[in-house]
């Protein structure tokens, strides 16, 4: 396990409706590893250096449809951004590289699966498992695998029972085409939760697609 540093991320607590109030976001503080986890291959470890503040970001945050998907709330806002890389398992990006991409609103962005159809493959009527999966990227890489043909699994976290949990799971059911959806903070046996909707399984991780510098 590598050193774990504290990762500052922007929230959005609540989608804004005029103009931008300070009650709108929130600053939350996470734990993050500084070495990519083994047998993660193909990804990189990033810590952010500039974020870019475009037009879309103020759309995305007051819920308006674009060809993006909407921010979530609880959830970092994401945007554009150069980051450099401090550890990485793809051939083609190395640590202390400068790289350019859609990244979340943080300090530093966990394991960036690059090339996610190149790695993972996933086939027609195979079964994929999305972690995160109300996130940004996690709703990007369900419907990326729904268009392939898969049966696609997606969890999201928020308080148990509330009314929030209960909207990311219908949304990522009814609004982003997820074959199932559950909270995984409800479930006590996360194995036993993913059998009730599938026999076998193959773990997919929700990560973003850089372009060298």
């Amino acid at each position: 396990m590598g050193e774990e540093i504290s990762n500052m991320q922007v929230i959005l607590s609540n989608y804004v409706k005029t103009s931008v109030k300070e009650s709108d976001m929130s600053l939350r503080t996470s734990k993050i590893q500084l070495k990519i986890p083994s047998g993660c291959d193909g990804a990189v470890l990033v810590k952010n250096l500039y974020l870019s503040i475009d037009p879309f970001i103020l759309a995305l945050m007051k819920n308006q449809e674009l060809d993006l998907p909407s921010f979530t709330l609880d959830s970092p806002i994401y945007g554009f951004g150069v980051s450099k890389g401090l550890d990485s398992s793809h051939p083609n990006f190395k640590t202390g590289e400068l790289v350019w991409g859609f990244t979340g609103w943080e300090e530093s962005y966990a394991c960036l699966y690059v090339g996610f159809f190149k790695f993972c493959s996933p086939k027609k009527e195979e079964t994929v498992y999305v972690s995160a999966a109300s996130g940004a990227v996690g709703q990007l890489v369900g419907q990326f695998t729904k268009i392939a043909g898969c049966y696609v699994v997606g969890s999201a976290g928020s308080k148990e029972k509330s009314a929030f949990a209960l909207m990311k799971v219908d949304l990522l059911k009814n609004k982003f085409g997820f074959d199932e959806a559950f909270n995984y903070k409800e479930e006590q046996d996360y194995n036993a939760a993913l059998k009730r909707f599938y026999h076998c399984y193959k773990n997919v991780y929700t990560y973003l697609t850089l372009k060298n510098s």
